[in-house]
């Protein structure tokens, strides 16, 4: 790589034998090699060298240029996709670039999901060409393309269980292409089927192209006396680390079976159109998404409904974020993570001050997520039922034709949602002192959290006070036991209601939570 022995120690970094097995220098350099050396002074004065040059390389730059870069192993995929994830090689001119460009071209393929292993080799350039290194990226595709997952979920604080599958086929034509569907049904009658297909980089396009198509069903009779149908198409306009742009085009229908429902849920009963433009920014500096000891994590969105002129078009303004943080205490693991979350949502058009907003867009709070690891999802009370408080309005007198159990079954309000959200949370976590529990990550937490629903809409912001806002809040606290498995992340919690109504003021109960999968 050098034309002179002076260039090769100025502006090379040294060749290390792999002979040594991972081994440190001093180990590998024992009594028997410093005899080999003779008077012993020859030794250590090469390991001088060599710490003088990982000096030089760790504090100054090192004059450097990529002359080529091989590609081995893709047999399926295509090699324009492998060249644009690694183009950050070719632009590197030191051998610091060059390693920091190596280690980010190797999470990038790994990101693709299509390869099993991934090795970025950099190797010596031609002897006539000094000062330049060659690059070597070998992959090894997935051996089998497709995958899937089957489980069945029970949420017993909701009274619900669902049984949930997906199947997944990956680089199916060579442009790292990964083709999914899913099916859920619950025996609440809440189902879901849909599919979509995810294209990382096409040619001449600088962000990934995403489609999906689906078909949903849910059931809120329990909690506000309508059912949702939903037929969608979701495109992915823009997709990078921090930013996402996507477009959703959706036909929407709510009934009332029943015929119980409120004043409030009939008006919006019938069709709806929903286009609407959604822009999601995002920053994770954790360091891990399920149980995080450090750092901070941002994620804002941003939606605007109506986009069609149609009558039937749902218009509305919706802005939400999530704001997490965590440090660790230095023992047992433990970390204390600290998170708020809050949005907003309001009609637009003409008359907007008297118009509601739509129903479903509304924010209802989750009890059965956990707060740490939920970032962007629905917002979550802990100890509370899901759509279990807020504004709510009585429901329709149920007919004498209904039978005592249906009447038992469905309460006498519906829970109409907020306009306005906001919810905060302190999570101690700690590894547990046996052994063949921190093994398995089985841990245990304390928690506390708050929050808060409000009405804006249909002239209710002329009354809204921030001081009534916080004084109606409710909140929680209580402790569990956190269980990882490779479906999904399980938490068994007893929690305490601290506040704020008198009937549920000091009520305890025994809560299961479910997260992302692993």
């Amino acid at each position: 790589m050098a034309d002179s022995t002076e260039e090769r120690e100025n502006d090379q970094p040294p060749v290390l034998d792999e002979a040594s097995n991972g081994e440190d220098d001093d180990d590998v350099l024992d009594e028997d090699d410093e005899e080999d050396f003779g008077d012993g002074e020859e030794g250590p004065v090469v390991r001088a060298d060599m710490d003088d040059l990982f000096r030089r390389i760790s504090t100054n730059s090192v004059a450097l240029r990529v002359h080529d870069v091989f590609i081995k192993g893709n047999t399926k995929t295509k090699e324009s996709l492998i060249e644009y994830e690694i183009e950050a090689l070719k632009n590197a001119t030191t051998v610091q670039e060059l390693l920091q460009a190596a280690a980010v071209a190797n999470a990038r393929l790994r990101r693709l999901g299509i390869f099993d292993s991934v090795n970025i080799t950099l190797d010596a350039g031609p002897p006539e060409l000094p000062g330049t290194a060659n690059v070597v990226v070998e992959v090894v595709e997935t051996k089998n393309p497709i995958s899937g997952d089957f489980g069945v979920f029970s949420k017993p604080e909701a009274r619900s269980w669902s049984l949930e599958g997906s199947l997944k086929l990956k680089n199916l034509f060579g442009f790292g292409d990964l083709w999914d569907g899913s099916l859920a049904y619950g025996w609440d009658q809440t189902s879901e089927v849909s599919a979509g297909v995810s294209l990382p980089r096409l040619r001449g396009l600088a962000s990934p192209v995403l489609g999906r198509v689906s078909l949903l069903s849910k059931d809120w009779l329990n909690f506000s006396s309508y059912k949702e149908r939903e037929l969608g198409l979701s495109l992915g306009l823009l997709s990078s680390t921090n930013h996402d742009l996507a477009y959703n085009l959706t036909w929407r229908s709510l009934t009332d079976p029943l015929q119980i429902a409120s004043r409030s849920i009939r008006r919006q009963l019938g069709h709806g159109l929903l286009s609407s433009l959604k822009y999601t920014f995002k920053i994770d500096q954790r360091n891990s998404p399920l149980r995080p000891t450090r750092g901070y994590a941002f994620v804002s969105t941003s939606q605007i409904g109506g986009l069609i002129p149609d009558y039937r078009s749902l218009r509305f303004l919706r802005q939400e974020f999530h704001l997490r943080y965590a440090f660790p205490l230095g023992f047992y693991n433990a970390a204390v993570n600290f998170g708020v979350s809050g949005g907003a949502i309001f009609p637009w058009g003409n008359g907007f001050l008297d118009m509601p907003s739509s129903m479903p867009e509304r924010f209802f709070f989750s009890g059965n997520s956990s707060p740490v690891c939920n970032l962007g999802g629905p917002m979550t009370l802990l100890g509370f039922k899901p759509r279990g408080w807020g504004p709510t309005e009585p429901r329709r007198q149920i007919r004498e034709n209904f039978d005592n159990e249906s009447s038992d079954t469905y309460s006498s309000r519906d829970f109409l949602g907020g306009d306005l959200a906001f919810t905060g949370f302190a999570d101690l976590s700690f590894d547990f002192p046996l052994r063949v529990l921190r093994e398995a990550g089985i841990h245990g937490h304390f928690f506390a959290c708050a929050g808060n629903l409000s009405k804006l809409t249909e002239n209710a912001f002329r009354d809204f006070s921030f001081k009534k806002f916080l004084e109606s809040s409710r909140s929680s606290a209580g402790f569990g036991i956190v269980v990882p498995t490779k479906l999904f992340r399980l938490e068994v919690n007893y929690c305490y209601i601290l506040k704020q109504l008198e009937h549920d003021r000091g009520k305890t109960g025994v809560q299961f939570s479910f997260s992302s999968p692993l």
